[in-house]
């Protein structure tokens, strides 16, 4: 044991062990960073069939784009970009061109970034539509748990402790600082956790998901009414690009604190439900 100092008393801090995760929230994750991972990689290889993006119902070479990722010149004089409106940013050696085994290769996304490693349209749509849709019935499930199990309400509802500006700022400050909630309050996910995982699950998966179906044609017959709502399947699928950049940006940011938070105990929750705290001595 370890000595806990305070201004009263100096007393031991013990290691505890609490249950974290339940069964049903471990399972549901791991199958969603398999699903997100092969949906990634597929979703590149689809992006490299046309690597530009457009607002609205219609969308082909030489309309104007609002984002393309492309090259320009020929042999070791060419030279990959970015273009996002007017604004365009040298991207050679990761985007537009990059180096592969037989040299300077024009595509969007390099070849290890995707699935399959080379250009093939029809595999890398049969890995997106396979993966997404196990995605989806990962998600019900995780989402009729959720519900029937109180576990939204209990652990992800913020209170209004929770929400005051005060609490808020004194978190981002705290995080900034890599200061980590210990003890008591280690128990619970904190504030901006609670936001940051509503958002992806009321906002950001929905979207994906949704715009996605709106990009299917046999959706689409069905329910016309998606392409209204997002303003044409070009605009989905410019809406879908985003949402996904966005999930990967959580997941980085998501990582980052599972490491600096500590690596072993964050993963071992979710492999065993267990995680380890400090908290005070208080027995005799």
């Amino acid at each position: 044991m370890t000595q806990y100092a305070s201004k009263d008393n100096l007393a031991e801090v013990r290691r505890v062990f609490i249950r974290r995760h339940s069964s049903a929230t471990r399972l549901t994750h791991w199958i969603n960073v398999l699903c997100l991972s092969f949906l990634l990689l597929s979703g590149l290889q689809i992006f490299n069939a046309h690597p530009e993006l457009y607002w609205g119902h219609y969308g082909a070479n030489g309309d104007p784009a609002v984002l393309t990722i492309g090259s320009a010149g020929e042999g070791n004089a060419a030279r990959g970009f970015l273009r996002v409106g007017g604004i365009e940013l040298p991207t050679t050696g990761v985007l537009g061109v990059s180096t592969a085994d037989e040299g300077q290769t024009k595509r969007a996304f390099p070849a290890w970034a995707t699935l399959p490693s080379f250009q093939d349209l029809a595999a890398g749509r049969r890995w997106h539509f396979f993966f997404a849709w196990l995605f989806v019935i990962n998600g019900l499930i995780y989402l009729g748990f959720g519900v029937f199990s109180g576990h939204f309400r209990r652990d992800l509802a913020p209170t209004a402790r929770d929400l005051s500006p005060r609490h808020l700022g004194r978190e981002v400050i705290d995080h900034a600082r890599l200061r980590f909630p210990q003890g008591e309050e280690a128990k619970h996910y904190n504030a901006l956790q609670k936001l940051t995982y509503l958002a992806v699950i009321g906002v950001l998966l929905p979207l994906m998901v949704l715009t996605g179906l709106t990009m299917s044609p046999g959706v689409d017959a069905a329910l016309p009414v998606l392409v209204d709502i997002f303003g044409g399947r070009q605009s989905a699928r410019t809406i879908h690009f985003l949402t996904a950049s966005f999930l990967m940006v959580f997941v980085i940011v998501h990582i980052a604190m599972v490491i600096l938070s500590g690596t072993w105990n964050n993963i071992r929750s979710m492999i065993t439900g267990r995680y380890a705290i400090k908290e005070k001595d208080t027995r005799p």
